[in-house]
Parts: structure tokens; sequence; C-alpha cells
């Protein structure tokens, strides 16, 4: 049975439940003084918290899906960066292979026909440069879909997950989808086609969107490849200002970094509660390869602060109380901002670290978004 089993979840449940009835059960026979009933007691005490700690362990995952099978979870398996060869268009450029679908549910959703509400793809995406490779989501709108768009270009903005989140959360939790339609309908949002990914295409290690040295190339992946990929394989602009990056957390992070560091690809990022410098924990190991200055690079307050300030427009949401540093971190990189660079808020009074806060971020910042993606008219 799979990690996200709902068997798996009820039989672990069951286990405590009758692991803490049995130790209340048997505690009268263990109160004495022996060193048999003393080794009973602390048997007890230690089956009941982890048969208690799994089973919050489950709940949790079942409902933030942090890790979406064993392997994920233990480090195990073939789940890391894998080459998948595509068919290519012309030029070369991998295509991107649809591997299932998924019904577009709330919001303004109409129906099944993708001509009313747009159409949920699931997707691997091939790099051709990083030759790492992911699987996600495409969303296009109904536009897409309705004859009298057969020859328009869209708009594009690749959606990203905290870590270590699956892109399904994107989904599930968020409902991009149908928030965008919701939009579209009500006139506050142009029909833009959607990429809902993980932020690192080579798990189980958290690459921070970076090009690490000797071991992935997140940032030559999300800026080079997919873009490439979709381009070739969808009816989107492949000029800059039809693309934008958004992200919660460490997707939010990414989003900011990667427009910051190629205005020339995405001049737009949008960031829910993100941080603002690279994470240094074991799931990231020596993401720079020992250099201070790539580190250093990895602070967006430092590149701020140090480097020549970017040409690109960028929306910081989050709270003002509740999420640990969020407001005071997002003040400083609010105050280090200079012209060209374009910096917008949006704060909610109170909120955590989760997806009750970013879901209620989520309709201003894709509105936000779409005031930004322009594609230029072929005939101008």
């Amino acid at each position: 049975m799979g990690l996200t089993s709902h068997k798996v979840l009820a039989l672990t449940v069951l286990i405590a439940v009758v692991v803490m009835g049995g130790t209340v059960w048997l505690w009268p026979r263990l109160a004495r003084k022996t060193w048999q009933a003393v080794l009973g007691r602390i048997g007890a005490l230690l089956a009941t918290q982890l048969a208690v700690l799994a089973a919050l362990g489950l709940v949790a995952n079942s409902y933030f899906a942090f890790y979406s099978s064993w392997d994920d979870l233990l480090g195990t398996g073939d789940a890391g960066p894998v080459v998948i060869h595509n068919k290519a268009d012309a030029s070369g450029r991998l295509l991107v292979e649809t591997i299932g679908h998924a019904s577009v549910k709330g919001g303004g959703a109409m129906g099944r026909e993708p001509s009313q509400s747009g159409e949920i793809r699931k997707v691997r995406i091939d790099g051709a440069v990083s030759r790492l490779s992911t699987e996600g989501y495409v969303y296009l709108p109904p536009q897409y879909f309705q004859p009298e768009y057969a020859q328009k270009q869209f708009p594009a903005v690749i959606v990203s997950t905290g870590f270590p989140g699956i892109a399904e959360n994107l989904i599930t939790r968020f409902n991009y989808p149908g928030a965008a339609l919701k939009l579209l309908q009500e006139g506050r949002m142009q029909p833009t086609v959607m990429v809902l990914v993980r932020p690192s295409p080579a798990l189980p290690q958290d690459t921070e969107c970076e090009d690490i040295p000797n071991g992935p190339q997140s940032d030559t992946y999300f800026t080079k490849d997919v873009p490439s990929a979709i381009q070739a394989s969808f009816r989107v602009s492949s000029d800059p200002q039809a693309w934008a990056f958004m992200g919660n957390s460490t997707g939010g992070y990414c989003a900011l970094k990667l427009a910051m560091r190629h205005p020339d690809v995405f001049p737009t990022a949008v960031a829910l509660s993100a941080y603002y410098d690279a994470a240094d924990d074991p799931t990231t190991g020596d993401l720079f390869g020992g250099s201070r200055q790539r580190r250093d690079e990895a602070n967006l307050v430092w590149r701020l602060k140090n480097l020549p300030q970017p040409n690109v427009s960028v929306l910081l949401a989050g709270t003002k109380r509740g999420d640990g540093d969020y407001r005071r971190e997002t003040e400083a990189f609010v105050d280090a901002a200079r012209s060209p660079m374009k910096v917008s808020y949006s704060m909610l009074e109170k909120g955590g670290h989760n997806f009750e806060t970013w879901s209620a971020l989520l309709p201003s910042s894709l509105e936000w978004l779409s005031q930004h993606l322009r594609v230029p008219n072929p005939t101008a």
C-alpha cells in the first residue's frame, strides 16, 4: 500500500488507538517496582508515542502532501534526475509529453467541455539542456479551445509549490485552474496558460533553483528547458513580456531569484510567503561548491545592495503577523529595491505559512500578474 493510501492512514490510526488502549489497560500491572515492570512501562510509553507520531505524521502528509510515496519519503528508488527522450519539433526542442488529464473543479468551472472550463493535462517536461525531467500539470484556459482564438498565442506562467510539496498541491490545495477560471469569467484576468510544477527537478534534493556545481542544473531547467518545451508544445508566446514565474514558500523564492537573475526570461514574478535567502540544510547539501560569491548572490537582499537592479516587476504577498520574520525580511527587501526594479506588496493582517493564507492571497495575486503579462500583436 502506498504512503498516501487511505488504507495505510486508517490502519495506522487504528494501531495507535489499540496501543494507547492497551497501555491504559496494562498500566496497573506495570506499576510494580521490578525491573521487568520498569522495562514494560518504558516499552509501553515508547510504543504509544511512536504509534501516535506515525498517525499524526500520516494525517499531516495526507493534508499537505509533503511526500507522495515511500521512495519519496525515504529518498530511495528512482526519484532522482531522469532523462527521457521525447519527440522534438523542427528546431530540436523537446516536446512536452502528456501522460494524463484532470478535471477543472470549483471556481467558475461549468462542465467537462474544454471550451467552457479549460483543460488540465498531466505532463512530463524533459530538459534538453539540463538533462533533468519532472512531472507536473499544464492548465489550458477555455479560450485555447475556442475557434475564434485558434490563431492566438497566450501568455504563460510557471507556478511552483514549496519544498517538498508536489505539483498536485497546486490543484488540490490551491486550485489555481479554478481560481484563474473564475477571475477570467469576471473579467479580472486574461486567458493564461499555467505550468504547475514543484521547485526541484532533482528530488529528493532541494536544489533551491540553483545550477549546482557538478550537480543538477535547476536554474537552467526552469529558465531554458521549461519555456522551450512549453513553447514547442502549446500556443504560447515566446516574447518574454508574456512570461512570468509564481510560487509559494520555496517556489516564491525561486520566482524572485530567477526573475532577478534572468529578467530577459521572466520580467514578472509573484512570491507568496517567499523567503529571501537560499535554505541550507540536509535536503540542500552544498548548493554552491564552497563558493562564497555564489552563496552571497543567492541572498536576494544582498543582490539588491551589491548588484545592478534588474528591470523586473515583482509582487510580494504574505502576512504582517503569524509567519515568523516574514514582514521584517520583506521590508528589508522592499527598502533595498530601486529603479528600474518595481516592487508591489500585499499583506494580510495575520496568517501562517500555510495553504489557507496562500489561498486567500491567490485571487488578487493572479489579477496583478495578469495585468503585467503582455502578448505582442504579431501584426503590429
